[in-house]
């Protein structure tokens, strides 16, 4: 089920008015099926694996806790054992005949559909499992609520990828609280705005500069050096609010709910380093594989060179965490190379700055480093979007070697597939989140808090108009259909 779908505008309101009235007792059992039925909407037959999944972490956290105090050694192996199995199950879905084609090996590949989000449930049950192997947690003992956490709908399928120690946590806390606490005026605003303030940004911005993406990528051998960077910076914006409207409306809709789930994004492009971009891109990935994999390589601990190959494997598998492709690979390892030189050029670029006395507080200095981030993280999304690293390099080579000023003068800009009435539409809605990242930015407000300083008027004219403009305007796919969100395919 898709958030900006009809069946969503339906099954929403119904579950929470009933999660609502229901008995305490049984909300959560309520959410749960209502998490199950969100995800079997896709493949009904694909809930099984997150249901093993379930019952394999829940059972190893339990024996975990149990064997902490008397054997870590027991620990350990129970640790190993679920590892394998869950990341044995993703390797399967997702990575099997990746590694056949890449090895050459003679074995039939294997012809299965990739269960939706099913790297997000998996990192997020393990997560849990290591929390309580390193006494970080306790173990869940009641079924329903771990249950619960590993598949809470809103952010079951695309994150933010949670921590037992937040979700978990207020899950537990369900049955205790009054109907009173749970239904709460000014969470309730703040979750729509949240909602309303997601479907803009998937509707009206990222659907639509996803058409001329499609337009630039599918037949990149025909346009040069203009057309090639407007694709490439386009397809920077059209993930960024693809994947950064389901996180939104999954925050906003649990909001609604009486849950606080942790923000993935803090204006990435708004960033002045590739380090800074990872503290604001995905920030509920980047904090997992900070703790569970960084972190128990040594960090940087042992030594500054060991630091840096530290970061290029997490990197490099967070690349392929997104896609079994030599493409994404190549872009998580294109972006551990960017913080590798930064930590080495680091030291100099101080000496130089202090040497020269340039002054890095100043505006212009913090552009400038915003401008050459956002252009080197635009640079690493062609890799992400090219079906073939191939294709990658060939795009690259045409964009530094073929200029084609004429195509976005005059009408040629007309030709990627946006008219200039959608241009009229996307630039006010571009000017929009660039107001709302830059109040995230400098005032740490996020769209629900700045909205909710306002004056109640404005925020009725604001959310009325958003909404509107959205309904107007929205890309609803072709014969209004809802159109898929990216990172559902990870």
């Amino acid at each position: 089920m898709l958030f900006n779908s009809i069946s969503f505008l339906i099954f929403f309101p119904i579950v929470t008015l009933l999660y609502y009235i229901l008995p305490s007792r049984l909300r959560n059992i309520w959410l749960l099926i209502a998490s199950y039925y969100f995800y079997m909407n896709w493949n009904a037959k694909y809930a099984l694996l997150i249901l093993a999944s379930t019952v394999v972490t829940y059972f190893s956290g339990l024996f975990i806790e149990r064997s902490n105090a008397h054997n870590k050694h027991y620990s350990k192996c129970i640790l190993i054992l679920c590892l394998v199995f869950n990341l044995g199950i993703l390797f399967v879905f997702k990575y099997f005949n990746f590694v056949i084609d890449a090895l050459h090996l003679d074995v039939p590949s294997l012809d299965l559909i990739l269960p939706v989000g099913i790297s997000f449930y998996t990192f997020q049950a393990l997560g849990y499992v290591i929390d309580c192997y390193r006494s970080d947690c306790k173990a869940e003992h009641n079924f329903i609520n771990y249950a619960l956490f590993v598949s809470f709908y809103p952010q079951l399928v695309a994150g933010p990828i949670e921590r037992s120690t937040n979700l978990l946590q207020q899950i537990r806390s369900i049955s205790s609280r009054t109907r009173r606490e749970l239904i709460s005026y000014e969470r309730i605003r703040d979750g729509l705005s949240l909602m309303i303030w997601g479907l803009f940004l998937k509707l009206v911005i990222a659907d639509r500069v996803g058409i001329l993406v499609d337009t630039v990528f599918q037949e990149y051998y025909r346009y040069g050096s203009c057309a090639l960077i407007l694709g490439a910076v386009g397809f920077g914006i059209q993930i960024y609010c693809d994947f950064g409207s389901y996180s939104t409306i999954a925050i906003g809709a649990a909001k609604v709910m009486g849950f606080e789930l942790m923000d993935n994004f803090n204006a990435p492009y708004l960033a002045s380093s590739i380090g800074d971009f990872w503290r604001r891109w995905h920030i509920s990935l980047s904090i997992w594989f900070r703790d569970y994999l960084y972190i128990p390589l040594g960090g940087n601990r042992k030594g500054f060179f060991r630091k840096l190959i530290n970061i290029l494997i997490v990197f490099t598998v967070s690349g392929l965490w997104h896609g079994a492709a030599w493409t994404f690979v190549f872009w998580g390892l294109l972006h551990g190379t960017y913080q590798v030189i930064e930590n080495l050029f680091k030291p100099l670029w101080r000496k130089i700055c202090l040497n020269t006395g340039s002054n890095t507080d100043n505006f212009g200095y913090k552009a400038i480093k915003v401008l050459i981030t956002f252009i080197l993280v635009d640079f690493a999304w062609i890799f992400f979007r090219a079906t073939s690293v191939t294709e990658a390099f060939e795009y690259i080579h045409r964009l530094l070697t073929i200029p084609d000023l004429w195509q976005i003068s005059g009408e040629g800009l007309y030709t990627l597939g946006l008219s200039a009435t959608q241009f009229h539409i996307l630039i006010p809605s571009l000017l929009m989140l660039l107001f709302v990242d830059i109040i995230y930015q400098y005032k740490n407000l996020r769209f629900d808090k700045w909205l909710s300083m306002q004056w109640m008027p404005f925020r009725v004219i604001v959310l009325a108009s958003l909404l509107t403009w959205t309904i107007v305007h929205g890309i609803y796919g072709p014969g209004f259909d809802a159109r898929q969100f990216i990172y559902f395919q990870f």
